[in-house]
């Protein structure tokens, strides 16, 4: 009898561990998530012209983004917006920004423009446009909608080794070879 109240005993506090592990596993994760959010963009939604690229018709203006939730041992950001439906068999790189600081966790509208100098320290790199900074959305007229991946990557290093002339495919890269999590707001806009 005693022994199959050990095997009873034992059976119950492996259960509880387990259940115990689980949870916590569980809770670790929820509580170290990264989420991105935008008071400029509603997730799924359209894109307001405002953050469409001048040459179709918007402002070209970059929206304003949030983040919270980065692991422990975050010593720095990257933003990236990628078009993947854009007819190039590569999509388009619409953002690139990197080496924004670990104290950072928001960029109002408007930071994508290098006028604004709102983070010094970070750098952005070339877009699919050719230019450094925020280039909007604008597919070809008569394609459908396009996505529009914003996203925030929290990174292991201070800073990425590159610079402004770096490609985005180079600073993407380098961004997942440093990234301790990413979050993502998707988007759409078309003609």
């Amino acid at each position: 009898m005693n022994l199959g109240f050990r095997r009873f005993s034992y059976r119950k506090l492996s259960k509880g561990l387990l259940a115990s592990a689980l949870f916590l596993a569980t809770m670790s994760a929820q509580a170290g998530q990264l989420t991105l959010s935008s008071s400029s963009l509603k997730p799924g939604g359209k894109m307001p012209l405002a953050h469409v690229y001048s040459g179709c018709g918007g402002e070209n203006l970059s929206p304003q983004l949030s983040w919270s939730g980065a692991p422990e041992g975050t010593k720095s950001y990257a933003v990236m917006v990628y078009d993947p439906d854009a007819p190039t068999g590569s999509g388009w790189w619409h953002w690139v920004m990197f080496n924004i600081p670990a104290d950072v966790t928001s960029l109002p509208e408007g930071a994508g423009d290098l006028k604004n100098g709102l983070i010094p320290e970070a750098v952005q790199g070339r877009n699919d446009y050719g230019n450094p900074g925020y280039g909007g959305a604008c597919p070809p007229k008569g394609h459908g909608d396009h996505r529009y991946r914003f996203r925030v990557y929290a990174l292991k290093v201070d800073s990425l080794p590159l610079d402004e002339n770096s490609s985005p495919a180079k600073v993407g890269f380098n961004v997942n070879a440093n990234k301790l999590a990413e979050a993502e707001l998707e988007v759409l806009w078309g003609h």
